[in-house]
């Protein structure tokens, strides 16, 4: 009975692999999509609404408000302000605001990764992360928030106008489709391209630069000790693996569409290696998106339940037939014109010597040029903050005691976490500081004053604090230079990282200071 019934269900519901129709059709890379960037601005946002106050807050360490104020008056009013950086905080500002932006993003955020999305949802999910990007200096200043804007700008066009239903009834744009694997090509090519062209060359060009990668990324996580500590000729041919997919699979896209299908499944695969290798933010799920734009319907005819098939692509969709249909169809050919001419100046980036990594030539940052890890560290650099409550700071008997980030190697018998997609964004900032990349920005000297403040806001972005009843008479920085424990030292002292004192890069400095009073007030920043 079973047999006689399994042999006419293709009579009722088609097999999708035998379909032909289904090839560059791609609804269920519509639905993937859609879905995935939801996730990616419910975890920016919660990121704001977590991390906002001690960021950029009143009471931070580079208050918005008066980042906004100093800003306008240099560019001649708030209205010259908006024109050259469009921002909503130019016209309401404050911890009110930023708690606003946050939640509304959080909440449309978590309805788009639920399927509810439309173009004026998206639109305004991207205008509250171009404000952040315009406003929120260098803590919001990394490649993955304007690739987020790219990405939100073309899914603008791939859903339906008003339609906010998980299944619309339309089909999704060829065209949009299109510009999705342009920019997997523009964000895979910038990424070889640098490694060829930066400091690094020779480590990347001598499949080198996995032995030291793992050690010395940004913040490594869980898995990252055992994945340093692989075999060379396994870390080689990561290296090697890293070439292909970035400088020949998009190639691939150009082919027909079993070899388009072939890379985008292995491009997405090494998305999640990246994912599963280290704590990248947001940055690897939101690359996944324009991957999934590269596999067509047909393609996932042999992964999905019959069930699932039927609801994504059982009801009859709609052919372009009224004159709201023929707009849209307008509109997504203005889409590719524009996108073509802002294509120019990152094309011409990619084949120039002198290629920057992620970098927007617009001011709406509609079409970027990307990169990652143009130059690999060989020595970890880790800046200690440490505070003392001894009257005498410069004593040699002065006690110090230390502040404990969330995601960076501080202790060194904790094993480092993983909390990827969500970003520690201050941890990253001190990364860059400890190799000496704060380009002169202040800001580290900011912090030690909210510290000697026992500001609440800050302290949140720290999983210790040292002096819970009472602010400290003194904080330092100094950087050290830690390093992986080998498997001996692992095994015999139970630590994952050994490290050593280098240098001092700050302090002590103390609250009552008349210089650092007097440099405050130089930079009329609002300490208390």
């Amino acid at each position: 009975m079973h047999r006689t019934v399994s042999r006419y269900i293709p009579l009722i519901v088609p097999r999708p692999t035998r379909n032909r129709a289904l090839a560059n059709e791609f609804q269920v890379a519509r639905f993937l999509i859609v879905r995935l960037l939801g996730l990616c601005y419910t975890i920016a946002f919660l990121v704001l609404l977590r991390q906002g106050p001690g960021l950029i807050g009143e009471e931070g360490i580079l208050p918005l408000t008066r980042f906004v104020d100093a800003v306008s008056i240099n560019l001649g009013g708030t209205g010259s302000a908006f024109a050259k950086m469009p921002s909503l905080f130019w016209f309401f500002h404050g911890d009110a605001a930023l708690l606003a932006v946050g939640w509304i993003g959080f909440a449309l955020g978590l309805a788009v990764l639920c399927g509810y999305a439309n173009s004026l949802m998206l639109f305004v999910l991207w205008s509250l992360q171009i404000s952040l990007v315009h406003t929120g200096q260098l803590f919001w200043g990394y490649g993955w928030e304007t690739q987020l804007l790219e990405t939100t700008f073309l899914a603008v066009f791939l859903v339906p106008l008003l339609d906010g239903r998980p299944f619309p009834r339309s089909r999704p744009s060829r065209i949009v489709i299109a510009l999705f694997i342009w920019l997997i090509v523009r964000i895979m090519l910038g990424a070889g391209l640098i490694k060829l062209r930066g400091d690094a060359v020779w480590d990347w060009g001598e499949l080198s630069a996995l032995f030291y990668h793992f050690e010395t990324q940004p913040i490594p996580n869980g898995l990252s000790w055992y994945l340093h500590h692989l075999p060379r000729v396994v870390l080689q041919a990561g290296v090697l693996f890293n070439h292909v997919v970035e400088l020949f699979l998009p190639a691939l896209l150009l082919l027909p569409r079993s070899w388009r299908n072939a890379a985008g499944v292995v491009m997405v695969l090494f998305q999640v290696s990246l994912i599963v290798s280290g704590n990248l933010s947001f940055l690897n799920y939101l690359t996944i998106i324009p991957c999934l734009a590269c596999i067509d319907d047909r393609f996932y005819g042999f992964l999905l339940p019959r069930r699932w098939w039927v609801r994504l692509r059982g009801k009859r969709r709609v052919p372009v037939r009224d004159r709201r249909d023929w707009f849209v169809l307008g509109m997504r050919i203005v889409l590719l014109g524009v996108v073509a001419w802002l294509s120019i100046a990152p094309v011409r980036n990619l084949v120039s010597p002198a290629q920057r990594m992620n970098t927007s030539f617009d001011r709406l940052h509609l079409v970027n040029t990307y990169g990652a890890f143009g130059s690999v560290g060989k020595v970890r650099y880790e800046i200690v903050i440490e505070g003392t409550d001894n009257l005498l700071p410069e004593s040699p008997l002065a006690r110090w005691k230390e502040y404990q980030l969330y995601g960076k190697p501080g202790e060194i018998g904790r094993r480092p976490p993983t909390f990827a997609p969500y970003q520690r964004r201050l941890d990253w900032e001190i990364w860059f500081a400890a190799m000496g990349q704060t380009k002169g920005e202040p800001w580290p000297l900011y912090l030690a004053v909210r510290l000697l403040e026992n500001e609440p806001a800050v302290l949140s972005l720290f999983r210790v604090n040292p002096f819970p009843d009472k602010p400290p008479i003194a904080i330092r920085m100094t950087r050290y230079v830690y390093r992986f424990t080998t498997p001996e030292e692992r095994k015999e002292t139970g630590n994952w990282w050994v490290r050593e004192p280098e240098r001092h890069l700050l302090g002590p400095v103390r609250l009552n200071d008349a210089a650092l009073q007097q440099a405050l007030r130089q930079r009329r920043w609002p300490g208390r």
